[in-house]
């Protein structure tokens, strides 16, 4: 992992598609297809597919997706957040009904990129933990973007696979 991350600013971006709120990992552990996330993502893959022409219409881009952890009070006191699955916006008046729009606000983020095993061991309590409060910069929001553009190859395929992972962060006063 490159624990020193670039910086870029971001404006305001609109996401569409699908959440799951509770305990992600509550019906398998670890990174897996079985647990919430990857029964959420294959939902969504799976909407793509049965009505792709439909959802193209408002997505800006088919080939980057997004993964956003979004905590809140349950999340240190139960395990509790919200993960949503979804691509960039292109045009609310579009959006199918059943898919759920999500607004992140213009911010800086720190961003990560993992690489390989590191990808299902303990990156966030690396960055939690141990990178941000040595960095100067504190947390503008409580959520992090996994950023997906083909270089997450599969469980199956860790060893060339990589993961952008894009921390909201604002310096420390």
């Amino acid at each position: 992992m490159d624990w020193e991350p670039t910086f870029i600013s971001k404006e305001q971006t609109k996401l569409i598609g699908f959440s799951f709120f509770g305990d992600p990992l509550r019906l398998s552990p670890g990174w897996t297809e079985d647990n919430e996330i990857g029964l959420l993502w294959n939902r969504f893959l799976r909407y793509l597919e049965q009505h792709g022409e439909r959802a193209a219409l408002a997505i800006k881009n088919l080939g980057t997706f997004y993964e956003v952890h979004i905590y809140n009070e349950e999340t240190q006191e139960k395990g509790l957040f919200e993960v949503f699955v979804g691509a960039e916006l292109a045009d609310a008046s579009l959006a199918p009904l059943d898919m759920l729009i999500k607004v992140l606000p213009a911010t800086l983020y720190a961003v990560f990129i993992i690489h390989g095993e590191a990808i299902v061991g303990d990156w966030p309590m690396q960055i939690y933990g141990e990178w941000l409060p040595n960095s100067g910069y504190e947390l503008s929001h409580q959520y992090h973007i996994q950023y997906h553009t083909g270089q997450f190859k599969g469980m199956d395929r860790l060893a060339e696979s990589s993961l952008d992972v894009y921390v909201p962060v604002q310096p420390r006063p």
